[in-house]
Order: C-alpha cells, then structure tokens, then sequence
C-alpha cells in the first residue's frame, strides 16, 4: 500500500551503482552527476551495490518482508558502503526503490553532502526540500515525523500511490514496552524503539484511522529494519 512496488526493481537494476564511476561513464551517468546543482566530484563518490541486480532483490524482499510482518526485526542480506548520513539499511532501500521518477526528501542534517549526491548518482532520483512532494522520506529520528497533511497518503482510488518513511533511530528491538497487533501479527508483539514517544504512538493510530489512505513506516538502525505498515494498531 505504497510506492514499493516491483516496478521499483525492474527500473532499478539497470542502474549503472555496481562500481565507482570511472572515465567510461555514460551520458546519462554524467547527466546525474551535473544535475540538480554543481558538478559532483566523481572520484569521491562511494561505490552502489556490489551486484546491482541480486542486492536489489534481495534489499526489495527484505523490505516486503517487513512490512508483511510488523514489529520483526530483519537485517539487509548485503553489503554496502553508506555515505555519511544515511546509514546501511536506508542507503540500501533507497538505492533498491528509488529512481527518476520517485521524489526522495533528505534530512537537513544531511543537506547537499555526500549522501545528496551518491543518491543522484547511483538511482538518479530527484531529491525534493518538501516533504509533501516525497514518495520516500529520509527522517532522523522519530520527533521528526511530520503532519499528515505535509505528506502523501494516496487517494481513493491509488492507496498505494503514498509515500513511505524511513526513519533511523538509535535503538530498534523485539520485546519491550510497544504493543503491536494487526495483520501480519498472529496475537500481539512488543518492540522497543529508541526515541518512541506518545506522539509517536498517536501518529501510529491516526495514520491507522485513516486507512486504506496513509503512509507505511521503516525504522532502520544500521544495517537493520522493522516494517510499521498503516495497519498496524498501536498500544503503547
């Protein structure tokens, strides 16, 4: 029920992110890398997934996964060099989802830095500064979680047409004081979440509320994630 689609695969495993860009770069590689701003300092940028098309898939499953199964825990089955900012597993998803045609919003903290420019590079995406205009959000924390009308929760007839966020926190567990039940979940699961307030958890069942519309969540912590999708009910 949100912009994670298979189309998000097909588009991206062609993506040119296996190697650090040399002097073979395409005209499209070099369109990315002058697009949006200065020209980027190629010789600088990290290196994208090892095995472009596996790691993908293999990011995209586990991200299925998630949000199949709210509250468990799963760690990114690759390998990956993240810039400064945005940490394994969003770097990873980001990378595995986004393409042209998906508008990402960074953080401030992470502004036109390193992270800016490997995503423009790697998935060619166009990074946008309202978040109302995201179909991925890159949030530090979870106090940074916006309004509901600073986002897109898909419409009537396009529920999945929302946008998805994924939010780094510092800790992210199963067991502890969270409650959660909903689909994916046979009786109930707990989870403990660095930074997880009560207005986290009214955010949680007000998104629920408005269900079939609303957005999905992805709390990532290094190289790990869990899936908060718009079912799930919180008691917290």
């Amino acid at each position: 029920m949100s912009t994670i689609t298979t189309n998000a695969i097909t588009t991206n495993t062609a993506a040119p992110n296996a190697t650090t860009p040399d002097a073979t770069t395409s005209n499209a590689t070099t369109s990315n890398a002058t697009s949006m701003g200065a020209p980027m300092d190629l010789s600088r940028l990290l290196p994208g997934f090892a095995d472009p098309v596996h790691d993908a898939q293999a990011s995209f499953r586990t991200v299925l996964h998630a949000l199949a199964e709210p509250g468990r825990v799963a760690e990114l089955p690759v390998k990956l060099s993240a810039p400064a900012g945005l940490g394994v597993a969003r770097a990873a998803i980001l990378l595995a989802l986004s393409d042209y045609d998906t508008p990402v919003y960074l953080p401030p903290s992470v502004g036109e830095g390193e992270a800016a420019a490997w995503l423009r590079f790697h998935s060619g995406c166009p990074l946008v500064a309202n978040t109302e205009a995201a179909h991925f959000l890159a949030l530090d924390g979870l106090a940074q979680l916006p309004g509901a009308e600073a986002m897109q929760p898909g419409s009537a007839s396009y529920p999945d047409r929302s946008a998805t966020l994924l939010i780094e926190v510092p800790e992210l567990a199963e067991g502890g004081p969270i409650l959660l039940t909903g689909p994916g979940i046979e009786h109930s699961r707990s989870i403990s979440v660095g930074g997880w307030t009560s207005a986290t958890t009214r955010f949680l069942q007000a998104n629920r509320a408005g269900f079939p519309l609303g957005v999905d969540l992805l709390l990532t912590c290094g190289d790990r994630l869990m899936g908060l999708p718009r079912t799930v009910i919180v008691e917290a």
